[in-house]
């Protein structure tokens, strides 16, 4: 079995992982950060989202082969902390289960765009699935935090 070294929240890792294993078991399984939730293994909901670099992906569909030497953030070790006040703020979480991938979704949009108008935020978290329909609130959370200074992913 290939050994791999990555680079997950900050830290250099070393795992043992077949070259196909995607990096969301690599992530839960191997490395133990259960934050990144398995929701439908085919890149559709968006519950796996991290960040690869400054990129939001979805990590079911990444190979640990295809990984190298990017930089891999999970919602463990995001920081944007004006981005967990908003959503807060705004009572977003319902069930929870979809909360890490669209933080970790929301955190890229603003990383690019820090003032993100609707269109732009509906563009960027179309793909991102909420099974208890949080949407306007969602929305609310991004706009919030682009009020606020300071970094966001």
């Amino acid at each position: 079995m290939p050994r791999y070294t990555i680079e997950v929240n900050g830290k250099k890792r070393e795992v043992d992982a077949p070259a196909d294993m995607p990096l969301l078991w690599v992530l839960r399984d191997r490395l133990g950060l259960t934050g990144t939730k398995y929701g439908c293994g085919q890149g559709i909901c968006g519950s796996c989202t991290v960040h690869i670099g400054a990129e939001a992906i979805r990590s079911c569909q990444a190979p640990i082969s295809a990984i190298g030497t990017e930089r891999i953030t999970t919602i463990e070790g995001l920081a944007a902390p004006q981005l967990k006040q908003a959503w807060i703020a705004e009572d977003v979480a319902q069930c929870g289960f979809c909360q890490a991938g669209q933080i970790m979704q929301a955190a890229a949009l603003l990383g690019r765009t820090p003032r993100p108008g609707d269109d732009e935020i509906s563009a960027a978290m179309n793909d991102n699935l909420c099974r208890c329909g949080t949407y306007l609130r969602i929305r609310a959370a991004i706009q919030r935090a682009s009020e606020i200074e300071g970094k966001h992913y």
